[in-house]
């Protein structure tokens, strides 16, 4: 059964297919949400993303772009997740202490590309993971993020010469 089936017959109220959509997206998104924050805090979304889903179900009018749908409320779970975080360690710092740095770079310990890809800035590591790791289109990309594709564009050239940099500076060829 396809995705936009499911979603109408969700939408009718049967709950086998509510749990058919979570069992097929459950993993994307909470990999989706890892890249993008800790194990820990990708689980805590993970659940956030997946209420506002169920909820918002019933309001989806196009079913076809579930996927999209589902992407764009993960990324807005994801950066509320993050603005909040920011916003205590800036309150706990105070008004003089320099900006906090990004705090999923700080806990990615594994191989040298997610080292890289979490060295990135929030906006650049969005739009690799939407792109290359999600396998999602430049237009769903642009749609999920509300940004014109050509930004879309923008931002995954910038990020690859990021990642590159990285990776270069850390003794890996590109």
């Amino acid at each position: 059964m396809t995705d936009e089936l499911l979603v109408v017959n969700a939408q009718l109220g049967e709950r086998a297919a509510v749990a058919e959509l979570v069992r097929r997206w459950r993993m994307p998104v909470w990999t989706y949400a890892r890249r993008m924050l800790d194990a820990e805090r990708a689980d805590d979304v993970s659940q956030e993303i997946w209420l506002a889903v169920v909820r918002g179900l019933p309001r989806l009018r196009d079913p076809a772009r579930f996927r999209p749908w589902l992407f764009t409320i993960a990324r807005r779970s994801v950066n509320d997740r993050l603005r909040a975080e920011y916003a205590r360690a800036e309150a706990a710092l105070g008004p003089e202490a320099p900006a906090a740095d990004d705090p999923a770079e700080a806990l990615v310990e594994r191989a040298e590309v997610m080292a890289g890809l979490a060295g990135l800035p929030v906006l650049e590591r969005e739009i690799l993971v939407l792109f290359y790791l999600e396998d999602l289109t430049v237009q769903e990309c642009a749609q999920i993020c509300g940004i014109p594709a050509g930004t879309v564009k923008s931002r995954l050239n910038r990020a690859r010469r990021l990642l590159r940099a990285h990776l270069t500076e850390k003794g890996y060829r590109p």
